[in-house]
């Protein structure tokens, strides 16, 4: 009976902090779920959850940027994982907008605690390197549980729609957003923006070759550079190396291929990535693999001339980053879940 208490006690202990919910610039509402092994703090874009709506889950890139930095000068800024680069208030017209905070990462950042990329530093030693606390939680298979556990918990709240539910994700997070399609059933349409169909680490390979093809390198230098990257890969999938440099860990999980995810989600996929984006290049591949396997179910939007953040690209492969294009790709995204 005495054991029974207990657990009924760590249960309705757990739950208390499931529902843990604060308002945060009268603009989000932030939870923040915890157990003994993670804090997860998440956000929905509206500070009324008294309308039903369908859940759309944003995966965030890489790096341990927080959902907000608070600014000396100007205070709280929102940021959530680059949404403000969308119309976000148009999709909120029709979804429950949602971010999940990065691993080991305030869900509020002061200024001081960012480096000049907004990464959270933390504890760690210089302002490039991200803590060891983060380093050992960035990897795919965390990222895929916390998000699996923030929608169950989604599931549960009167105010979402569970007859439909989007799942999207740029960069790493059109792996994290991928897998998070094959593991909960409750996924109805997948979005990727600016994917690698075949990892991470294959990346680098591919630009020392264009490096040699285009004479900025020699193709000696490029062979050196290419073998190194082998032998880089090595280290992440050893064990050993691991233990003592958890950073691999993020390399070991993020450089495994999607196109067998992708092949095997039997529901309608979006793909949306820019020709001057190396990170998609092999994206050009994937429709031939779904003719190839006779499926149907993949919509592709390829931007002319736009780079990995859907920013134009010059004839001398400038980055202009003063013609951002992400409201118009995330628009006709939006458009394509709601038809």
């Amino acid at each position: 009976m005495k054991f029974f208490i207990q657990i009924l006690f760590l249960l309705i202990v757990h739950v208390s902090f499931a529902q843990r919910k604060q308002v945060i610039n009268n603009e989000v509402t932030a939870f923040k779920i915890e157990n003994k092994q993670d804090t997860i703090d998440f956000i929905v874009i509206d500070q009324d959850l008294t309308k039903k709506k369908p859940i759309f889950l944003w995966c965030q890139g890489s790096q341990p940027v927080p959902l907000y930095f608070n600014f000396k000068k100007n205070g709280l800024w929102m940021d959530a994982g680059g949404i403000t680069n969308f119309d976000y208030q148009e999709i909120k017209k029709h979804y429950h907008l949602v971010v999940i905070s990065m691993p080991k990462t305030p869900l509020i950042v002061e200024e001081s605690e960012l480096n000049n990329q907004y990464s959270y530093i933390g504890a760690s030693p210089d302002d490039k390197t991200p803590s060891i606390a983060f380093q050992k939680a960035d990897y795919l298979e965390n990222y895929v549980n916390r998000a699996l556990i923030v929608l169950k918990f989604l599931r549960k709240q009167k105010w979402a729609d569970n007859s439909k539910l989007i799942v999207a994700g740029h960069s790493q997070g059109s792996k994290v957003a991928s897998h998070i399609a094959i593991k909960d059933k409750h996924v109805s349409k997948l979005g990727l923006f600016g994917a690698n169909p075949y990892g991470r680490i294959d990346e680098l390979v591919r630009n020392y070759r264009k490096q040699a093809e285009r004479k900025e390198i020699s193709w000696e230098q490029a062979n050196k550079q290419i073998e190194k990257q082998y032998q880089f890969y090595r280290d992440a999938n050893n064990p050993n190396k691991v233990s003592t440099h958890p950073f691999l860990l993020a390399w070991k999980s993020f450089s495994k291929p999607l196109v067998g995810e992708w092949l095997s989600f039997n529901k309608p996929i979006y793909m949306a990535y820019g020709t001057n984006d190396v990170s998609s290049d092999l994206c050009d591949l994937v429709p031939l693999l779904f003719i190839g396997n006779k499926k149907q179910n993949l919509t592709y939007k390829r931007y002319l001339n736009l780079e990995h953040n859907f920013f134009d690209v010059d004839s001398t492969g400038a980055v202009n980053h003063s013609k951002p294009h992400w409201k118009e790709v995330m628009s006709a995204f939006v458009k394509w879940t709601i038809e």
